[in-house]
């Protein structure tokens, strides 16, 4: 798309640009993040989600529509205006959840967006410009050959539609004020229910919001600084991938299609619902959510180190064209394994990095009333870590293959400073007390001393 707006003097100068796209996003989600997280401690999730997903359906289709790159990164600003519902959903979750099923709760949210990123990338790589890849359904499409990325787009508002009546008509609101009359206990309530009882009432006591500064105590600074850094290596490498496996092997990618860039996305879908589902609650009702925690950026280090070595296969079947089509053939399969078998190790470390760590700010919020401002925290540090993340592995990528310096200068060098990265991560992460492991909201208050450590 970005080669398209015809705004790169060079197909190099791609990453740069679509770095800038990726980045527009997060800024303007940056800057209303915690804004949608408090003012839904205030009037409620469901209102909060039902606008978020207003927007989101708006601003899907006109993507698909813009022709000029500046038009596509003001659309894209517009997106991240209505990303509020990433944090807010998290708090939405927490309130559904108790202690018996909260890690199997809490792991839906990744597990949607983990899916969503999969199949979604896989459906942006097969369904643009569909006149041309698709003719035999699109060849005669004057609507698709004049906009040629609209027909993912409509497929992607499509889904945020089904989300917005599901929305309207079936989400209750999981924020129950203090003494504010239960839905279910009024529906509920028969003849025999005595007209002065108490259980027309919910039981919370008034709970007041706590102040942000004791909010951000230094045990949750510790945690926003793990978070940070983990998610900038994740988002460099996952922002970096399609245009490494969309360049040429001669410059350190893998010379793929578009289609095959989306296949290989796309087939990660399957594996993320089992890995969410299955595998990851388990490991956490076993073994405690900071020990997945762990285990997942564990997982990470060993992806990013050998992901870019995959080029010298792509490298060496682009220079066997000349030689039997069964050599070729074997060594592009041998490629596609390895590839898939790295892909998965990603979402192995993705899925169990982010579960835990979304897990490990919402046990830390002290009350429930505090949970929208905890997560609209936590996606802040997210969406300020997004914004420099594509630029930075966007202008090294394109920095690293327009020189030919050594490893690990080379088109190794976003990788490897995100396997650095992931490693400073781990190393902290055992500085994090097991305290996150239970759900602080739902435990007795102790009373403590004022001279007591905040960590604590």
């Amino acid at each position: 798309m970005i080669d398209d707006f015809g705004v790169a003097e060079t197909p190099k100068d791609i990453s740069y640009y679509a770095s800038m796209m990726f980045m527009s996003f997060s800024i303007s989600q940056a800057m209303t993040v915690m804004y949608w997280g408090r003012l839904s401690d205030r009037i409620g999730r469901r209102p909060v989600l039902i606008v978020g997903l207003i927007g989101t359906l708006a601003v899907s289709i006109l993507f698909g529509v813009c022709k000029t790159f500046t038009m596509a990164l003001l659309v894209r600003l517009a997106a991240g205006v209505f990303a509020g519902n990433a944090a807010v959903m998290k708090s939405a979750m927490a309130e559904i959840a108790d202690d018996t099923n909260r890690s199997r709760m809490m792991a839906l949210l990744p597990l949607t967006w983990n899916f969503g990123s999969m199949v979604g990338s896989g459906m942006g790589g097969i369904f643009s410009n569909p006149v041309t890849q698709l003719p035999g359904l699109f060849g005669n499409s004057k609507l698709f050959a004049y906009f040629p990325y609209l027909l993912p787009c409509l497929m992607g508002s499509t889904i945020a539609a089904f989300g917005l009546v599901t929305g309207l008509f079936n989400f209750k609101e999981t924020l129950i004020k203090p003494n504010q009359p239960s839905q279910e206990e009024v529906v509920g309530s028969t003849e025999e229910t005595p007209l002065l009882a108490q259980s027309a009432v919910t039981s919370v006591a008034p709970v007041k919001q706590n102040s942000i500064k004791s909010l951000l105590t230094p045990l949750v600074l510790r945690v926003m600084i793990t978070n940070a850094f983990m998610c900038l290596a994740y988002t460099m490498c996952d922002q970096l991938y399609p245009i490494f496996a969309a360049t040429d092997p001669r410059d350190g990618g893998l010379g793929l299609d578009p289609r095959s860039i989306g296949l290989s996305l796309g087939v990660e879908g399957i594996v993320v619902v089992y890995i969410q589902l299955m595998v990851y609650p388990r490991l956490e009702r076993k073994y405690g959510v900071l020990y997945c925690y762990r285990r997942g950026l564990s997982f990470a280090i060993p992806y990013l180190i050998s992901m870019p070595f995959l080029s010298m296969i792509a490298y060496h079947v682009q220079n066997q064209a000349v030689t039997s089509a069964t050599s070729v053939l074997i060594e592009m399969v041998v490629m596609w394994i390895i590839l898939m078998s790295l892909m998965t190790m990603r979402i192995t470390s993705s899925v169990m990095a982010f579960t835990s760590i979304n897990m490990m700010i919402t046990n830390m919020a002290p009350t429930r009333a505090d949970l929208g401002f905890m997560n609209g925290t936590q996606q802040l540090a997210m969406s300020v870590v997004r914004i420099f993340a594509p630029i930075v592995s966007g202008s090294l990528w394109s920095w690293s293959i327009k020189h030919s310096l050594p490893f690990p200068f080379n088109s190794h060098l976003v990788w490897t400073l995100s396997a650095v990265l992931i490693a400073i991560v781990l190393k902290l992460s055992y500085r994090i007390p097991d305290s996150v492991n239970k759900f602080a909201a739902d435990q007795p208050k102790p009373i403590v001393n004022a001279e007591e450590s905040d960590d604590e």
